[in-house]
């Protein structure tokens, strides 16, 4: 067989790929054409192939490292790749996750001049913002209506404590002035959420803490609420990288933070897919390894990138007709195929 050239390797859609890697203890490298990561057996060592073309992220976490070909290989493939601490979760607030953004030219133009447009404007940065924080609610009664297994796990989006504290937050979301305010407004509708999760998967007296013991239910869940974000934080820097809109251009979590958008987006659907399940799995005790194998299944079940697309291209391009919108998409879908 043929090794496949460059563009062959950009058929599928980002929006459409299926696969985000965590590797640990392994050497990523290219090998006869393909990407392999190499681990070391008792006896043996074992080599496993990536499939590029329908991989968006990969995380290379403890004891890794990765040859100048390989990602040679995965930036013509136009995939993400980012070094973080063990278990796919760096300290928080300690160190950061370094993206490392495929080197490309020929980004589109037309999402960043459309997010230009409003981004120096306070005003409309706070609308794109409320814009957001209501898409995540839709995104979350979208998915807590829909899954069977939440709804079998007692996650119910009309249970009465739920809508008492989306009522508040509405309120308090449309009378907002400024970025803090919205902060403060989702940090205690996520507050309730907790609580109501905890109370679901009997977690009692569960507690926040984004730097956790991993010996107990409590800390368990905590790790895999970290896990789980900085999986979503890999599809957000996905689709920034392939609408070309950099990522300190945030809407929310401040203008000082040079990786601040990437949490605005990831914050689309953490709620919904992530919040859920790392309750459920810490209830079922669940390794690393299979609560993140579940993870990555719901975010393809619902379309969460697909998702992440639509609400960003919504917000860039919320100043044009439809007319350009329809000739910008037409543009892109062609490029990309």
């Amino acid at each position: 067989m043929d090794d496949l050239s460059p563009s062959d390797l950009k058929v599928i859609l980002h929006s459409k790929r299926a696969n985000l890697y965590y590797l640990e203890y392994c050497r990523v490298l290219q090998k006869d054409g393909r990407v392999l990561y190499l681990t070391e057996a008792s006896k043996e060592n074992l080599y496993f192939n990536i499939p590029i073309a329908n991989t968006t992220v990969i995380l290379l976490g403890n004891g890794t490292s990765i040859t100048q070909a390989a990602m040679r290989m995965l930036a013509q493939a136009g995939v993400l790749v980012g070094f973080c601490g063990g278990g796919g979760t760096p300290l928080y607030m300690g160190n950061e996750i370094e993206w490392f953004t495929p080197q490309n030219e020929y980004r589109p133009t037309e999402y960043l001049q459309g997010w230009m447009g409003f981004w120096f404007d306070d005003d409309k940065r706070l609308a794109a913002a409320k814009t957001f924080q209501n898409a995540r609610i839709d995104f979350l009664k979208h998915v807590w209506q829909k899954d069977r297994d939440l709804k079998t796990e007692g996650f119910n989006f009309d249970d009465k404590a739920i809508q008492s504290a989306l009522d508040t937050f509405f309120t308090r979301t449309e009378k907002a002035t400024n970025s803090q305010e919205l902060l403060l407004t989702e940090a205690q509708l996520t507050k309730v959420l907790y609580k109501y999760a905890a109370n679901a998967t009997q977690n009692e007296g569960f507690k926040r803490q984004h730097e956790s013991s991993r010996t107990v239910d409590i800390g368990k869940a905590n790790d895999f609420l970290n896990h789980g974000n900085y999986l979503a934080y890999g599809l957000a820097a996905c689709t920034l990288w392939v609408l070309g809109i950099p990522h300190g251009f945030a809407v929310m979590h401040g203008k000082t933070r040079r990786g601040a958008l990437v949490f605005d987006i990831a914050d689309l659907i953490k709620d919904a897919l992530v919040l859920p399940w790392a309750f459920i799995c810490a209830k079922e005790n669940a390794t690393e390894q299979e609560f993140r194998q579940q993870i990555l299944q719901v975010f393809t079940d619902h379309k969460a990138m697909d998702f992440m697309f639509e609400q960003v291209k919504k917000v860039a391009l919320q100043s044009l007709t439809e007319q350009q919108i329809d000739a910008i998409e037409n543009n892109q879908l062609g490029e990309q195929l």
